[in-house]
C-alpha cells in the first residue's frame, strides 16, 4: 500500500503522506488497515490513509520513549526553541497548500483555513520563544541548605485532537510539549487526519530527532482508547466532548494515574444588554455561533437578549444571518463550508428537528443547504424555553437560540444554568458593567464587546463539565512539567 499520494485540489496540487508518522517515517499500520476521508463538500472520498491501532500506538510509544531519554533529553532548550521556530517558519512557507488541505479534509472556507494557519504558525513560534525559560526557583529556608526547584517534562504525552480545527489544535498541543521537553504520540481525528501528516513531513524536515513526535491516524475506540491507558505514556492531553473527556478521564486513573487534561464542550451564553452597540453586537453574536459552520466548542449558541431591544435584534441578527455564504470551501468568498461528516450532519439536522417539535420558533434557516454535500442553513430558534434540549445540549452545528431576559440578573442567572462553562460574553457599553457581569459568569473566557477572539498568549480552557487544565499563554506550560525540590545540607565551615 502506498504511503504518499498526489493530490489535486481547486488551489494546488502536493503530496499528501498517508503512512503513520513513527520516528520519523511514513510507514504502514501492523495490522495493513486503512480507512477513507471524505470530502464534505461533495461526499467523495479524497484518499485512503494508514489506520493505526493498539499495536501501532505501542511502536510509537517505545520510539517517544527512547527520544526521551536519548537524543531529545541531550537538545538544549534553546535548540528546541529553534526547532520550534524553523517548524513555524516551515508551516508559513507551505500556508497555501495547508490551507487547501483544511478546507479539502475538513470543509472549512479557505480563507478562514488561512487564518488557521496563521495562528498556528504564531503558536508553534510563541512557544518556541519559551523553550528556554523554563524556571525554577530558589527557595531561602535557613543558612544551613541549599532549596531549589526544577521544572523537568512529564515525559511521553499521548495527544488527542478534534476534527474541527486540526491543525490549529495540533499546534496548540505539540508547542507547549515540545517547549518543555517532552515527546509526543499525537492521534488525529479520524475525519480529519491529512494536515496532521503533511506536519509530520515539516517536522523532519525541521530537524526534530526521530522519536520526538509520532502521528497516528485511527479511531477513538481503538488507538485513542490504547493511549488513554497505556502504561508507559505519563500524560494524556484531550480536546473533544465531555462524554469521550469521562472516558478518558477513568481509563487514565485505571491504568498508572497518567496527567489529563482535557478541553472539553460548551454552550456558551453571548449577553446582548440595552447599551450595547447593536449593530457591532450582531455582528460579533453571527461570528460567535456561525463562525467555523458552528463546529467549536465555544461557540455563542445561547443568546440572551435584554427585552427592551429584543424584537429588533432579532429582527437585525435574521438580515445578518441570511447574508452569510455558504457553499464551497474553495470559493474566496464562502464563510461557512458543509459539517465535517454525515454523522455530524444527521447529528444537527437531529437537534433541528427536535427544536421543532419541542414548539421553538425558526427564525431563519432549519433546512438542508444545497442538494450535495454536508450543507446546513445558518439556523436561528426563539421561543424557546431553558427546558428544550437545543438550549441545554451542544449542538456543535450553525443553530442558536436567542431568549428574552429582563435584567443583567436574569441574564447571569441565565448564563449559569449549564454545566458547561468553557466561555460567555457580555455586549455593553458600560465598563463597570461589563466588568461586573464578567467577573459573575462562571466561564474560562468572558469576552467583551467581541467574540472568538481566542489568541495564543491567552489562557483557554473550561469551568465545571468543559474540562480540566488550560491551553495556550505560559499556563499551558503548568500542564507538561512536573516540579521536583531539591535540598542540599550544606557543610559546615
Amino acid at each position: 500500500m502506498a504511503l504518499f499520494q498526489t493530490i489535486q485540489t481547486p488551489a494546488v496540487t502536493y503530496e499528501q503522506p498517508l503512512g503513520l508518522f513513527i520516528n520519523n517515517e511514513f510507514v504502514p499500520g501492523v495490522d495493513g488497515k486503512t480507512f477513507e476521508t471524505i470530502n464534505p463538500h461533495n461526499e467523495k472520498p479524497i484518499v485512503a490513509v494508514h489506520e493505526g491501532t493498539e499495536k501501532d500506538i505501542d511502536i510509537a510509544v517505545q520510539a517517544a520513549r527512547a527520544a526521551l531519554n536519548g537524543p531529545w533529553k541531550q537538545v538544549t532548550p534553546s535548540e528546541r526553541g529553534r526547532l520550534l521556530t524553523r517548524l513555524a517558519d516551515l508551516l508559513e512557507r507551505d500556508a497555501e497548500t495547508v490551507a487547501a488541505i483544511e478546507a479539502l479534509d475538513n470543509g472549512k472556507g479557505v480563507s478562514m483555513a488561512k487564518g488557521d494557519v496563521a495562528a498556528s504558525a504564531g503558536c508553534i513560534r510563541y512557544y518556541g520563544g519559551w523553550a528556554d525559560k523554563i524556571y525554577g526557583q530558589t527557595i531561602d529556608t535557613d543558612a544551613g541548605s541549599l532549596t531549589y526547584t526544577r521544572h523537568e517534562p512529564v515525559g511521553v504525552c499521548g495527544q488527542i485532537i478534534p476534527w474541527n480545527f486540526p491543525l490549529l489544535m495540533f499546534a496548540w498541543k505539540i508547542g507547549p510539549a515540545l517547549a518543555t521537553g517532552n515527546t509526543i504520540v499525537m492521534k488525529t481525528a479520524e475525519q480529519t487526519p491529512l494536515s496532521a501528516l503533511y506536519m509530520g513531513a515539516l517536522i523532519k524536515e525541521a530537524g526534530f530527532p526521530a522519536g520526538v513526535v509520532n502521528i497516528i491516524s485511527g479511531f477513538g475506540r481503538t488507538a485513542g482508547a490504547a493511549i488513554a491507558s497505556h502504561m508507559d505514556i505519563d500524560k494524556v492531553a484531550f480536546t473533544g466532548s465531555t462524554p469521550v473527556g469521562r472516558q478518558i478521564l477513568q481509563a487514565a486513573a485505571k491504568s498508572n494515574l497518567k496527567k489529563v487534561t482535557l478541553e472539553l464542550g460548551g454552550k456558551s451564553p453571548n449577553i446582548i444588554l440595552p447599551d450595547a452597540n447593536l449593530e457591532e453586537a450582531i455582528g460579533w453574536v453571527n461570528l460567535g455561533i456561525f463562525f467555523n459552520h458552528g463546529q467549536c466548542c465555544c461557540a455563542g449558541s445561547r443568546i440572551l437578549v435584554h427585552e427592551a431591544i429584543y424584537d429588533e435584534f432579532l429582527a437585525r441578527f435574521k438580515t445578518r444571518a441570511e447574508q452569510n455564504k455558504v457553499g464551497n470551501p474553495f470559493n474566496p468568498e464562502t464563510f461557512q463550508g458543509p459539517q465535517v461528516s454525515q454523522v455530524q450532519y444527521d447529528r444537527i439536522m437531529g437537534y433541528i428537528e427536535a427544536g421543532k417539535r419541542a414548539g421553538a420558533k425558526v427564525i431563519t434557516g432549519g433546512s438542508r443547504h444545497g442538494g450535495e454535500g454536508y450543507y446546513i442553513q445558518p439556523t436561528i430558534f426563539a421561543g424557546v424555553d431553558e427546558n428544550m434540549t437545543i438550549v441545554k445540549e451542544e449542538i456543535f452545528g450553525p443553530v442558536c437560540t436567542v431568549q428574552k431576559v429582563r435584567s443583567e440578573e436574569e441574564a447571569i442567572e441565565m448564563a449559569n444554568n449549564t454545566n458547561y462553562g468553557l466561555a460567555a460574553a457580555v455586549h455593553t457599553t458600560n465598563i463597570n458593567t461589563a466588568i461586573r457581569v464578567s467577573n459573575a459568569i462562571k466561564a474560562g473566557t468572558v469576552w467583551v464587546n467581541n467574540y472568538n477572539t481566542l489568541h495564543y498568549q491567552m489562557p483557554f480552557g473550561g469551568f465545571k463539565e468543559s474540562g480540566l487544565g488550560r491551553e495556550l499563554g505560559s499556563y499551558a506550560l503548568e500542564n507538561y512539567t512536573e516540579v521536583k525540590t531539591v535540598r542540599v545540607q550544606l557543610s559546615k565551615a
